[in-house]
Parts: C-alpha cells; sequence; structure tokens
C-alpha cells in the first residue's frame, strides 16, 4: 500500500511565549523550536512515523532550510523521489508566535508566489493521496495516474485551487474557516443548528464525505443522515501549530486501515489533540501506541 502526499512544504521557526507580544515593544525569548512544516508535509512526517509507505512531492530551495527538511523526512522515512529541490526559489519558512498561556499560535509565512514543481513523470502507483491545495497540476498528474486511488484533501482556506480538488476528492476534511466562507454561513460552536447549515451549504457543492473540523470541540459529520459531533479530549494546550496537518494525517492512517468512520474520527480527534501539548508541529506528532492507549480507554469505559 503507497500513499502519496502533495503540497507546501516549509520550515517552522517557532517562538514560544507566555502571552502576546505588545506592539513596538523589546521581547526577549528564552528559546526557539524548530522543524519542518507545511500541511501536506506534515501528513507525511505522521504517516512515515506510523510505519507507512508514505511518499511526498514539493518544492524546497537549494538552502539551509531545504535540507534540513531533507534530513528529517529521511530519518523518519518519508520517500523523497518526487521532492524537487529548486535553485530557483527559497525554501519556504514560517516564523511562529505561540501563545502558550492560550496554546493559540500567529504564523507569518515567508513563501515566494511562483514557487512551483516542475513538470515531472510519476511512474508510481497510489493506493491513497493526500492533497493540501498546493501544487494542482502535479496533483492532478498523480490523480489521473491512479483513478482508483482515494483521495483525502485538507481544505484549510478558500482558494481556486482547493474548491477545484474539493469537486474531486473523496473526503474533503475542512476547517471551520473553509465551511464558513465556502458555505457563506457564520458557524456558532454553541449553535448546534449553525454546524448543520454549514455542512449542508458545503455539501451541496461536493461529492464526497465531508468533515467539518471543529477545533477544540472535535470534528462533525453526517452518518445515515444523523448529524455528529464527534468531541475532542479535553486537554491544555500550549501550541495548536500543526494539529489539523496532524488530524489529516491520523485520518489518513486511519481509513488506511481500515478503521469505520467514527472511529476514523475520534482516532484522528486524540492525535490532534495530543499534539497541542507540544511545542513544534513536526515534533509533537505523537506515537501511535499513545493514541491507541487513549482511544481504547475512551471505548472501554
Amino acid at each position: 500500500m503507497k500513499i502519496m502526499c502533495i503540497g507546501q512544504s516549509a520550515y517552522d521557526i517557532t517562538l514560544p511565549l507566555d502571552h502576546y507580544p505588545i506592539e513596538n515593544k523589546k521581547v526577549r525569548v528564552q528559546d526557539k523550536v524548530e522543524c519542518g512544516g507545511g500541511s501536506a508535509s506534515n501528513c507525511a512526517y505522521l504517516l512515515a512515523k506510523w510505519g507507512m509507505d508514505v511518499y511526498f512531492a514539493g518544492v524546497v530551495g537549494n538552502d539551509y532550510y531545504g535540507e534540513k527538511i531533507k534530513e528529517e523526512y529521511q530519518k523518519i522515512g518519508v520517500n523523497t523521489k518526487y521532492l524537487q529541490t529548486s535553485n530557483e526559489y527559497r525554501t519556504t519558512s514560517s516564523y511562529i508566535i505561540a501563545n502558550t498561556s492560550v496554546g493559540s499560535r500567529t504564523i507569518l509565512t515567508s513563501k515566494d508566489p511562483n514557487i512551483k514543481m516542475d513538470k515531472v513523470i510519476v511512474d508510481d502507483n497510489f493506493d491513497f493521496i493526500l492533497l493540501d491545495g498546493y501544487e494542482k497540476d502535479f496533483a492532478m498528474e498523480v490523480i489521473n495516474k491512479n483513478p482508483n486511488a482515494i483521495k483525502v484533501l485538507d481544505a484549510g482556506s478558500v482558494k481556486e485551487a482547493t474548491v477545484f480538488l474539493a469537486q474531486i476528492a473523496d473526503y474533503v476534511i475542512c476547517s471551520h474557516d473553509f465551511a464558513e466562507e465556502y458555505g457563506n454561513v457564520k458557524i456558532d460552536y454553541n449553535n448546534f443548528d449553525s454546524i448543520v447549515e454549514a455542512y449542508q451549504e458545503v455539501k451541496k457543492k461536493i461529492k464526497g464525505n465531508l468533515i467539518i473540523t471543529l477545533e477544540s470541540i472535535g470534528c462533525f459529520t453526517c452518518i445515515d443522515g444523523l448529524y455528529k459531533i464527534i468531541p475532542s479530549i479535553k486537554v491544555k494546550a500550549v501550541d495548536s501549530t500543526g494539529a489539523g496537518d496532524i488530524f489529516h494525517g491520523a485520518f489518513l492512517y486511519s481509513i488506511a486501515n481500515n478503521f469505520d468512520i467514527l472511529k476514523a474520527m475520534l482516532f484522528s480527534n486524540i492525535t490532534g489533540a495530543i499534539s497541542v501539548l507540544t511545542i513544534g508541529s513536526r515534533l509533537s506528532i505523537p506515537e501511535i501506541s499513545e493514541v491507541e492507549k487513549i482511544y481504547n480507554d475512551i471505548i472501554s469505559k
């Protein structure tokens, strides 16, 4: 079983603070945390860490950050056959302020607007494809080469490529921001009907299965005509960077291992929740044994 993750690869530099900085003030930072990042990239890293045969396709620059990212992939076991190194573009980098008092994060991303994979021949067959809305042309090459592959879309924000890919994905896992904008409905976590309405409006526009992630609340879908919130576990977050990416990676792992949809959603909720306990997106991916233990404890009650 082969999995292809296609999209953005970035290098993250996180500055943990116990409060959000005041403008026009000097702030002393005790430490910084560095690791690779990017939506599809984090998914690939999780899948490799959990023992799956996974490839990543995207672009890094021929620079220090690009080399660090490639070292991480090599160490964890991500196949980088389709990872391109560019002499023209620098590696995308993100500078993250992690407000550890509330677990929120503010991300400043430096990305060349023209960075894109060169055309490449796809000569591998894949069973699952993870998409994050970047590298649309290459994504279509892989999809056309593998028409029977299960396609999972990380729909984080409404942009042209993401909307296009949402029409052909088997699973669209969207953020509540995407659901609000694409469905033109304001979601109120205290109003279940608003979540249902947003789901219905987005579902009208896509053919595949739809799941809306609701941050610390959990995630939402419709199963056999019944609307359900699958709750997350309660944790004290210190850094939410990458939690959504990690949810998507765990979800793909779940369906690749034939979990039913409810188990897949709960398993992914648990994984994402554990991740917010540690600073740094890729560094916060838990061991699968930790997720399994919490999952088994929950369903045994």
